[in-house]
């Protein structure tokens, strides 16, 4: 790799070394001793790595802040900067223990799961104190699904020293072992829950009648993908919006053309990664999408492709109309690490919040979003397959007005 060689010369060209950030990421840090006592977020964590034995415990931060309850809440960062992100990350401690997800003498029996478990509950932050069989590994980690994550150990013994808050919503819904997983969290987020509490509830086994841990990388996934065939379902009996819409928005130097066609529902997301961007030295070009009938198969652009379908999904659903969505992304070299996929959930619901451009031609609209588009158009113009359909679609109300306008008639 040219990191290796590079040591933050700056050779790659990037307009940030990741690894340098990392170190100035602790250089603030105080040093951690083999026990932490502090609020959690609250916070939780369910690794995946040797699956089905996991690592599962609380966050719980470093230092002393007012604010506590922000550095687990992804809708609060929209001011913030990709320094402020990590700087804020890596000063929670991840704490861990291992546990078989697929051992039931786990299940209900464990004392670190049950704390865990009542972390998630939690709607505000809980006094937590956790002793490490040694000091925890400083160490600040990147992943495109998850938040980044700072120093790691691994749990001697678990506190908690306060009876943490719990909404009515959560305690009902969590406590009904009768009620199957997707209707659970379809109830939550109904209820008006937090859909990173519902990820969170997801993850260490609270949900469902068959209750078992979920690494926290695919309750991500799972919570976005089962609430948006949920809004799908209801979309679909909507009347169709009236005009073409576009919207557009950059968030942690990723950049967004949202345009909502009126037409049934189907649902495209190309991303474009500029040379130089992360994990795409070369740059990339990918898109995937679903039609009426929705998809089978698990989305090859990974949780980002649920998560922007989500914000649209939400948005559709509070204004109860129906449209066809395409969705432009363009990751640039400045988003030098990967801040996780709710960069993309909420850049998506923040772009939609915004006044949209109008338009009457498909494109107009196309042609409108690619001039804010740094990449040639002529590079990722042919992998958009929904736009060509609905800009040659012919509608019902089209059809009529061709049989009205008819000289026959």
């Amino acid at each position: 790799m040219r990191c290796t060689v590079c040591k933050g010369k700056g050779l790659c060209g990037r307009p940030n070394c990741p690894i340098l950030e990392r170190l100035r990421a602790f250089e603030t840090m105080p040093s951690i001793k083999d026990s932490i006592f502090g609020n959690s977020p609250p916070s939780v964590f369910v690794g995946r790595m040797g699956y089905p034995k996991v690592g599962i415990g609380p966050l719980v931060p470093a230092i002393t802040d007012a604010e506590i309850s922000r550095f687990d809440n992804p809708a609060s960062w929209g001011e913030l900067k990709i320094e402020d992100v990590i700087g804020m990350r890596s000063s929670l401690v991840r704490s861990s223990k291992s546990l078989n997800v697929k051992a039931p003498q786990f299940i209900g029996n464990s004392r670190i799961l049950s704390m865990t478990q009542e972390l998630a509950l939690a709607d505000k932050p809980v006094e937590t104190e956790v002793w490490f069989l040694k000091p925890p590994k400083m160490d600040l980690k990147f992943d495109g699904i998850l938040t980044p994550m700072g120093p790691s150990g691994t749990i001697d013994k678990l506190a908690i020293t306060e009876n943490p808050s719990v909404e009515r919503k959560v305690e009902y819904i969590t406590s009904d072992t009768d009620i199957n997983a997707k209707l659970a969290v379809d109830e939550l987020y109904r209820g008006g829950i937090s859909v990173y509490q519902i990820m969170r509830l997801l993850s260490v086994g609270l949900l469902g009648e068959r209750r078992k841990l979920v690494p926290t990388r695919w309750s991500i996934t799972a919570t976005d993908d089962i609430i948006g065939k949920r809004l799908i379902d209801l979309i679909k009996d909507y009347p169709l919006i009236n005009d073409i819409e576009l919207y557009s928005f950059t968030h942690f130097e990723n950049h967004f053309e949202i345009i909502l066609f009126p037409a049934i529902f189907s649902f495209e997301l190309l991303e474009i990664w500029r040379p130089l961007s992360l994990w795409a030295e070369k740059g990339s070009i990918e898109a995937d999408r679903e039609g009426y009938k929705g998809r089978s198969r698990y989305s090859k652009l990974g949780g980002g492709y649920y998560a922007a379908r989500l914000g649209v999904l939400e948005h559709l659903d509070a204004r109860r109309r129906q449209a066809t969505a395409i969705i432009l992304r363009e990751i640039h070299p400045s988003y030098w690490a990967p801040l996780g996929v709710w960069v993309v959930r909420e850049a998506v619901r923040e772009a939609l919040r915004g006044k949209p451009e109008i338009f009457t031609d498909p494109l107009d609209a196309l042609g409108a979003a690619s001039s804010r588009i740094k990449t040639p158009r002529v590079l990722w113009r042919n992998e958009l397959k929904i736009f060509d359909g609905v800009r040659h679609q012919r509608t019902l109300s089209s059809f009529f007005f061709l049989l009205l306008s008819s000289p026959t008639l």
